[in-house]
């Protein structure tokens, strides 16, 4: 991948691929989930353990084959295990629940010993094939891309990575794995022969998509990874009743939800825990991550941040709602507005160019254009509230901690300090001073000066002194 960052652990929509993988895995519900870890084991640990509960670690402190990580994890669970194991690769993220279910009941229904999971591919290249008796069809070995022959490298069958196996049986088997190969490494292909010339069933379920099973290896095939779960995250959601106006543009991770009716506009980025209820229309070019938008709200050319958006309300166009941001039922976050840590009251509305941090507004209000909540003192930050059906005034500064109370008003270019009673008008503005003919005296011969003297003819009025107006 060059990269720093392990290649488990690379992310296609919103999911690390090894987390593609638990997830797959764990709707088999096992008895044990076990992740086997090797290369950059503490990143790796802490990423699985912190965001899989149950899920159990084994570390493989010489990467010596995937017949060793698997043999390695079984004698870290102790005796040999009854039943199924299923054994899948950390870098197939396109792995479904369903196709391991289908796996899983193939192996059970036809009593094998080992059941591998393959697929038919258009290019073979790089993969293990499968090498069937050419009579029964019965799987007689699986070789590696390495060790084939040119005939065994023109079949177009091939491992997946993925198996089923009787417990005690591939316990028993490991135990006689060779390391006579080009690699020197313990195969965990290399079991099934072993079974097969015990006398064991081994069997095969073929993947209904071949690209279910498609390693990522670099990052050309990590975007095309993305590319196909995005159009099939997509397509779950325009069958559900979601209208997606252009599949192509929109991107989505894997956690985001969906209700009925839902319209989704070119340019958007749907990410982390966010939720549309019924109705709500997004886009175009917003980004949402971690937020809720209510039912029937529009939010357009966007970005919020672990934002909730009520029911109604509207955001944007060019907005930016923050962590901590919860807009009530049809409020209203305009053009050119930020908001972060603010609580709005329902049917609020803050329509242009303001910025709204660490603030409470409530219900019915009006928070005029190019306002600023002026929360931070240069340590810490202070909280403003801004009480219902108040009116503020354009080019307001609420330097907090501060509160309007209810029905207040606040005059337009007035820097607020003090607490405003409910029911007052705040006026804290300087009174405005006009010194007559400064620019004529300034500026002689300026355009200015020029314009103020062909109007100062045209009115009949001569240049004053100095007047000043409350």
């Amino acid at each position: 991948m060059k990269s720093k960052t392990p290649k488990v652990l690379h992310e296609v929509c919103g999911r690390s691929l090894v987390g593609h993988v638990v997830t797959a895995a764990g709707e088999l519900d096992p008895e044990r989930l076990v992740v086997v870890v090797g290369h950059a084991r503490e990143q790796v640990e802490g990423h699985v353990t912190a965001s899989y509960e149950g899920v159990r670690t084994v570390y493989q402190a010489e990467q010596r084959g995937t017949g060793h990580a698997v043999r390695i994890a079984l004698q870290e669970l102790g005796s040999a295990p009854d039943g199924t194991v299923v054994v899948v690769c950390g870098d197939t993220p396109l792995l479904s629940g369903g196709t391991l279910r289908a796996l899983a009941g193939a192996h059970a229904a036809g009593g094998n010993a080992v059941t591998v999971l393959t697929a038919e591919v258009p290019d073979s290249t790089g993969y293990g094939r499968i090498v069937r008796d050419e009579v029964s069809g019965a799987v007689t070995a699986i070789v590696e891309h390495k060790d084939a022959s040119e005939a065994q490298r023109a079949i177009r069958e091939i491992n997946s990575g993925v198996f089923a196996f009787d417990g005690r049986l591939l316990a028993d088997a490991l135990g006689k794995v060779r390391t006579d190969n080009s690699q020197g490494e313990e195969y965990l292909t290399d079991v099934l022969g072993i079974l097969r010339e015990a006398g064991h069933r081994v069997g095969a379920c073929v993947a209904g998509d071949h690209r279910e099973i498609v390693g990522i290896n670099n990052r050309v095939q990590l975007a095309e990874a993305s590319r196909l779960l995005n159009g099939r995250l997509l397509e779950r959601a325009m069958l559900a009743g979601v209208t997606v106006v252009d599949p192509a543009s929109v991107r989505v991770d894997v956690t985001v939800t969906f209700e009925q009716d839902v319209t989704v506009h070119p340019g958007t980025q749907l990410l982390g825990s966010t939720h549309l209820a019924e109705g709500a229309e997004v886009g175009p070019n917003s980004r949402l991550r971690d937020t809720s938008v209510g039912a029937g709200a529009r939010v357009d050319n966007t970005v919020a941040d672990g934002a909730v958006v009520g029911e109604g309300a509207s955001v944007g166009p060019y907005a930016y709602l923050r962590p901590g941001t919860r807009l009530g039922v049809r409020a209203k976050a305009g053009t050119y507005v930020e908001m972060k840590n603010a609580s709005i009251g329902e049917g609020t509305k803050v329509p242009h160019l303001s910025y709204v941090g660490d603030a409470t507004i409530g219900e019915y209000t009006n928070i005029g254009a190019a306002s600023v909540f002026v929360n931070y003192d240069g340590e810490s930050k202070h909280h403003t509230t801004i009480g219902s059906h108040c009116k503020t005034g354009s080019d307001n500064m609420f330097v907090a901690p501060v509160t309007v109370g209810d029905g207040a008003y606040t005059a337009a270019g007035s820097v607020i300090t003090k607490d405003v009673p409910p029911g007052s008008l705040a006026v804290a503005r300087g009174q405005q001073r006009n010194i007559e003919g400064w620019v004529a005296r300034k500026r002689p011969g300026s355009a200015a000066a020029q314009a103020a003297e062909a109007a100062r003819s045209a009115s009949g009025s001569a240049p004053g002194s100095v007047a000043a107006e409350d």
